[in-house]
């Protein structure tokens, strides 16, 4: 048993580490830097932002962060590694696992290079950022899952940017996803971003297995 677990933590360690030299860093490096710009704008001009409107960048750079995420299980490979013994749910997993601790500090960064002053509270829209995050991550996998493209981030990313622009219009009112700070339904509105997380989390873990018809087919 422990030669088996050996061979088993060996093999995730090579796995963990092909996957690393395969991650799409141009696209998460351009999405990180820039939502950081975004957060820190005020900062880099002296300015003195209004609560909303450091929401209002938060909010961007979570968006601008996401839609680095959308490119996150593009693999060239993917042809080729459908007959490999580890599973394809596994593989996403690993890639969300190795980017997860970047994406930590990298939001941390963002919310302290916004003024203290005019800060909305962190939990709350850190909330909202990780239920944006998961929503790419499971559109990712959604693509991954009904179509043989390679590379869907593209596709994913633009996906993703349309449904940011329709939601704010289209949300229903009492929903209260997009309120201020001070508003009295922010907490009302954070427990519905919460479902939202927890609903595509879920989507995405679904959409991870390889179907068994595909597979045979290949």
């Amino acid at each position: 048993m422990r030669g088996l677990t050996a061979v088993r933590g060996a093999t995730t360690v090579d796995l963990a580490g092909a996957l690393w030299r395969t991650l799409p860093w141009r696209a998460l490096a351009a999405a990180g830097a820039l939502g950081l710009l975004v957060a820190g704008a005020p900062l880099a001009t002296g300015a003195e932002p209004a609560p909303w409107q450091t929401l209002l960048l938060l909010r961007g750079a979570a968006l601008i962060g996401a839609l680095g995420l959308a490119f996150l299980l593009d693999d060239p490979a993917r042809h080729l590694t459908v007959p490999v013994p580890t599973p394809r749910l596994v593989r996403q997993m690993l890639r969300v696992a190795l980017v997860a601790p970047l994406a930590v500090l990298w939001w941390t960064a963002a919310l302290l290079l916004t003024p203290s002053a005019s800060r909305p509270p962190a939990g709350g829209v850190t909330l909202e950022a990780v239920a944006v995050g998961a929503l790419a991550l499971a559109a990712a996998a959604l693509a991954v899952r009904l179509t043989d493209e390679a590379r869907p981030g593209p596709y994913v990313a633009a996906v993703l940017l349309l449904t940011a622009v329709l939601v704010p219009l289209l949300a229903p009112e009492d929903w209260a996803l997009f309120v201020q700070a001070s508003d009295p339904r922010w907490s009302v509105g954070h427990d519905r971003w919460a479902v939202l997380a927890a609903a595509v989390a879920l989507v995405g873990a679904v959409c991870g297995p390889e179907p068994l018809g595909r597979k045979a087919g290949r």
